[in-house]
């Protein structure tokens, strides 16, 4: 009986605080919206305006901040913006998470913003990336943020490669194919834990599979918003 009720109470207060992260994310996605767009007169500062660059708390932050940059500026092929890479490493960082999947790894710029988290909770990143040259440079920069120990890069198709999983998901990350986004929620979605996320990259009109935001749209299981090209999805 003790045990029942331990369970119950440990499931609302996860609720809880899934809610209070998606308060905090529709803060922080409509600042970087508004980062993005022009600020209309007489308005005064945005949010945007007001927030400032990372501010390192010690040197093995400082020297992360600085590759991250490195990435930036030489590596960009297609990873998230910097606005969204803080994003990532708060909820993880917030939600205490410990098992975080990501597809799609690029040259690994968001998987070091999440590794900046999860070296705080003790938690593990699993990459997935198609391409064997991204594959590799992300392996380097993993390597050169002394994160190798706590991200494991999968190369190949992540379709396939994810069904080898079997642990409760925190948090799953979707940044690759974007046809591929419904695969990946009906393979996983099971895997999330209640209270986890499903976090998903270049949702706009442009770019969204109707089939990906029917299924996370519609379903009473799950409660999702979108803002500024990101969705973020609680499982409840």
């Amino acid at each position: 009986m003790k045990e029942t009720i331990r369970m119950k109470n440990a499931k609302r207060s996860t609720i809880v605080v899934s809610f209070i992260i998606i308060g905090i994310s529709a803060i922080l996605f409509s600042n970087a919206l508004a980062q993005r767009s022009s600020r209309p007169r007489g308005s005064g500062m945005s949010g945007s305006e007001l927030e400032k660059s990372p501010v390192p708390k010690d040197d093995n932050e400082k020297k992360i901040l600085s590759i991250l940059d490195d990435i930036r500026a030489t590596q960009s092929y297609r990873n998230v913006p910097p606005q969204d890479g803080r994003f990532l490493r708060i909820t993880t960082q917030v939600m205490n998470a410990k098992n975080v999947i990501e597809i799609g790894t690029s040259t690994g710029y968001s998987g070091i913003w999440f590794g900046m988290a999860l070296q705080k909770t003790g938690g593990k990143l699993t990459t997935y990336e198609i391409d064997a040259q991204r594959a590799a440079t992300a392996r380097a920069n993993f390597k050169r943020a002394g994160m190798a120990d706590i991200i494991t890069l999968v190369e190949g198709d992540a379709h396939e490669e994810v069904k080898k999983l079997k642990d409760p998901i925190d948090i799953l990350f979707l940044d690759a194919d974007k046809e591929g986004y419904i695969d990946y929620l009906n393979k996983l979605l099971p895997l999330v834990r209640p209270g986890g996320l499903v976090i998903a990259h270049n949702i706009n009109t442009r770019m969204a599979d109707p089939k990906y935001m029917k299924a996370i749209t519609t379903d009473p299981k799950l409660e999702t918003i979108v803002r500024s090209g990101v969705s973020l999805t609680l499982k409840k």
